[in-house]
Order: C-alpha cells, then sequence, then structure tokens
C-alpha cells in the first residue's frame, strides 16, 4: 500500500559548493570528447538518478566525522582520472559548404574541468526506516527531495553540472544522491567512477590501500574503427528535438527476489519449456529470462489489456560485449541499446505461459548481435533521432539498469550501502529497474513503477506475489577495519 509522507519530513539545505578536479596538462585543458550515436540519442532524455543510503558515520573525536566534506575530497581525486564528469556540453552548428545554410548541429565535451556540484542537506525528523519502508511503497515523494537536477534533461549540461551530488544526513544514517548526465555515459561506466570515487574515500580514512589508477577509456567508437566524428543532429540547435512531458501519475515498490526464488522460475519457465518440446530454448534459459517473463506477464494481466492487443518487453543492453572486435568494459560513454520482443497478443501472452514468454525474451537477446548493432548505428546515422517517451510502447514493460553494477561496493568509508533508490527521472508505467539484491549471491532487487490503478491490480496477483521475497530488515552498522 502506498506510504504517505508527512509533510514535517522536509529537507533543508545547509550548503552547496563546486568540486573541480586538480589542474591538468595545458594542452589537454580544453580538450573536446564528440557525443556520437549512442550518446547523443540520449539528450531529450532525463539524468540519472540512484542514490544509497547507509549507517551515519562513526563519531570521531577531537571533531565530528563529516560525509559531505570526506566525499568532496575524494571527489576532486577522482574527477582527475574522470575528468570529462567536470565538464560542460558545447554546441557546434553544421553548415552547408556552399549555401552555408545551417543543416544540423553537434554536441561535445568541454573537459575544461569547470566542476560539479556538492549539496549537503539535513532531513530533519527522518530516518532511515522511512526511506526503505518494508513490503510498501517506495516514498517517491520524500526520494524525491535526496536528488539535484529533478526534471532536467541531458541537453541541460550545456549550462548545468554534468554531475550533482547531494549528502542528505537523516536522523541515523545518510543518503547519498547521485544525478548523472546520461549522454555522458551508460550505467556501466558511471558506476565504475562512483566505485573509484569510493575507494578513494576509503583509503584516505586508512581502512584500505590506495586504489590502482583507473583508465577510462573516452575515444568514442566508430563503426568503420577509425576515429569519431560527432553525430550530427538535424536541427539548428539541439532544443528544437527536446519534448518534455508531465510527470504520470505513479506507483513504485522495490521488490525483491533471492536467489532461491529466481532459480525456482527459471526451473518453471525451463520445464514448461521442455514440456513444449524446445529444448534448445530450456538449455538457454537464464534468471533474467525467467524474471522479465513474469513481469511481462504479470504486469499485462494487470492492465486488463484487450485480448488482441500486441505488447512487447523491452530491455536495456550493453553492446561492449557484443561487438566485434569487443569496446573494452573501461569505454567510457554511451553502448547500449533497448532490446525487444516480438510483438505478442495479450492473449497469447498470458495463454502460451511463463516458459514461452521467457523464450522469447531469450530470441531477443540472442539476436542483438555485432551485425544487429551496426545495423542500428546505420539506421540512426541516415536519420537520427532522439530518445523521449513516445519511444516506448504504453502497453509494452521495460527493463533498465542492470544488476551486475556493483552499487553495494560503494563503500566511502563508513560501511558498505544498506540500500539502493532512485528518484523522480525516466519512470512510467511498467518500468523495472534492476539492481543487485543487497545480500548478493544472485538476487534481484526490482524497482517497479506502475499507474496506481495497474500497481492495486497487480498486488492482487497470486502468480507474481509467489515469486516475490518478502523484505528483510536494516542490517546493523559494521564496525572499521583499518587497512592492515
Amino acid at each position: 500500500m502506498p506510504s504517505p509522507t508527512p509533510s514535517s519530513r522536509m529537507v533543508r539545505v545547509v550548503s552547496t559548493r563546486t568540486v573541480a578536479p586538480p589542474p591538468r596538462p595545458r594542452e589537454r585543458e580544453r580538450m573536446r570528447i564528440p557525443l556520437t550515436t549512442w550518446d547523443a540519442s540520449m539528450l531529450s532524455s532525463n539524468y540519472i538518478q540512484k542514490g544509497l543510503l547507509f549507517h551515519k558515520p562513526p563519531s570521531s573525536s577531537p571533531s565530528p566525522f563529516n560525509a559531505a566534506d570526506h566525499l568532496a575530497a575524494a571527489l576532486a581525486h577522482a574527477l582527475l582520472h574522470y575528468y570529462p564528469i567536470a565538464g560542460r556540453f558545447v554546441t557546434e552548428q553544421h553548415k552547408d559548404d556552399l549555401t552555408g545554410a545551417v543543416v544540423g548541429c553537434s554536441v561535445h565535451v568541454d573537459c575544461a574541468g569547470q566542476g560539479v556540484e556538492l549539496v549537503h542537506a539535513v532531513a530533519d525528523g527522518v530516518a532511515m526506516a522511512d526511506v526503505v519502508p518494508p513490503d510498501a511503497d517506495a516514498p517517491r515523494e520524500l526520494l524525491a527531495q535526496f536528488f539535484q537536477l529533478t526534471g532536467a534533461v541531458n541537453y541541460g549540461g550545456k549550462d548545468q553540472p554534468l554531475f550533482a551530488v547531494q549528502v542528505t544526513e537523516l536522523a541515523d544514517g545518510v543518503f547519498v544522491g547521485f544525478a548523472y548526465n546520461h549522454a555522458l555515459s551508460d550505467g556501466t561506466a558511471f558506476w565504475d567512477f562512483v566505485n573509484y570515487w569510493a575507494a578513494l574515500g576509503r583509503a584516505s580514512l586508512g581502512l584500505a590501500p590506495s586504489p590502482p589508477a583507473p583508465k577510462p577509456s573516452f575515444e568514442r567508437w566508430s563503426p568503420d574503427g577509425g576515429p569519431a566524428g560527432p553525430a550530427v543532429l538535424p536541427c539548428a540547435d539541439v532544443s528544437e528535438l527536446i519534448e518534455r512531458a508531465p510527470p504520470p501519475r505513479l506507483r513504485e515498490r522495490m521488490l525483491h527476489f533471492s536467489a532461491e526464488s529466481l532459480a525456482a522460475l527459471k526451473e518453471r519457465a525451463r520445464e514448461e519449456l521442455l514440456a513444449a518440446g524446445d529444448t534448445a530454448g530450456a538449455a538457454a534459459l537464464t534468471k533474467f529470462q525467467a524474471l522479465s517473463s513474469l513481469l511481462w506477464r504479470c504486469i499485462t494481466r494487470a492492465r486488463r489489456l484487450s485480448p488482441d492487443q500486441e505488447t512487447t518487453c523491452r530491455a536495456a543492453i550493453n553492446n561492449r560485449g557484443r561487438l566485434r572486435p569487443q569496446l573494452p568494459q573501461e569505454y567510457f560513454g554511451n553502448s547500449i541499446y533497448a532490446i525487444g520482443t516480438e510483438p505478442a497478443r495479450a492473449a497469447e501472452l498470458l495463454d502460451r505461459g511463463h516458459g514461452w514468454a521467457a523464450a522469447a525474451v531469450g530470441r531477443a537477446v540472442a539476436a542483438h548481435t555485432d551485425a544487429a548493432i551496426r545495423a542500428r548505428v546505420a539506421a540512426w546515422t541516415a536519420k537520427p533521432m532522439v530518445y523521449t517517451y513516445r519511444f516506448f510502447d504504453p502497453s509494452g514493460t521495460m527493463m533498465g539498469s542492470s544488476p551486475r553494477f556493483d552499487m553495494y561496493g560503494c563503500d566511502f568509508g563508513w560501511g558498505k550501502p544498506v540500500a539502493a533508490r532512485s528518484g523522480l527521472a525516466n519512470k512510467f508505467d511498467g518500468k523495472t529497474s534492476l539492481y543487485p539484491g543487497r545480500e548478493g549471491g544472485g538476487s534481484i532487487d526490482a524497482e517497479l513503477t506502475l499507474s496506481p490503478e495497474n500497481m492495486a491490480a497487480l498486488e492482487r496477483d497470486e502468480e507474481f506475489w509467489a515469486a516475490v521475497t518478502p523484505d528483510a530488515r536494516l542490517p546493523a552498522q559494521e564496525k572499521e577495519k583499518k587497512a592492515s
């Protein structure tokens, strides 16, 4: 059921500062990185908003520990290696050689060290349990106050920071909220950066050795393997392509699926496929397919679609390992696509069962090959576009984020996170973001947003809730351990 947020629980800002990297060699001060196909298509989307909940840092003497100051110092050093994050976007117009008429524009990252924003805030009277109420709706109004740049689109990075952090003190904890420009990079690169930043924080307190310097690759990929030029959009200014929509009415649940529950979902799908004679589909099954099938089918049932209404299951997928030659995992930019199943009639999806839907997701994943990626790049280049909410199927489901992101490894020096949550950005009816489960072991947390009516219907779905694992209590705070 929805969890009301008392109006007295307000977040107040204590301070705001700009954090910039140390000066870089003069010959690299004005380095520019072009936004290419995968980056430029994100310019109308919202900033990524992800955050981590921690126990309160232990008190120390002679002065109390200040989480915001500690994070700011480590952040400046992290930006030395991830310097594009401290930059801004700049736009360049492209003109016809003969007529001089503007035929398009492109966007670059100006890596001049303009800096990122760090906000220190206090949430009076708010406890950790208010942020992550067990087996209840996410407190969306409260969580929204833990993030900067709500409602901002990525193209706004020409005037505002590409990264903004809000460190919010709670009665018994700290919430660190990240707002990150999705046209700069995808989640894989972003979480690599945050983990390095966290490792620097631990090292500065003597809790771990200094981490080795990361080697993010800022050279953008191009289909022919040569230097990548910027993606040229068919407008004089990107603002012509930006679409804004009023925030939809949504309810949100963070649903936990234990490793055992996911194994059972996968086994159920395997048995159904074997019974249907699909041995290849059964052999290729993954936990992701099984979970996607459950969400796709149960959300479709909750929506009460007409039997002939077509629906799809889409998912964000990493291109790095699928390209030939492969992109390095350290590639710092966007390298993702949304893949999708073949459209299925609602009646067919529900009648043919869990295994059939899981296999349909598997076929979509298997079809995302090097050739398929290159074909999509060529199609985009011939007709450039930016993603907007109209891109998503209102009768379908969309799976975002990834349980492979190392969110719970982000220990800044006072313990690992006890929960991961997000803001209001990039959410709509049928969107699910996947997180690693807090206890590890292959468990997954699924952050699901639906309209209030559809969520109420889903709450009555016995098949769905039979697979959901009840929430566990927040873990106790661990004691500090100095590096040996």
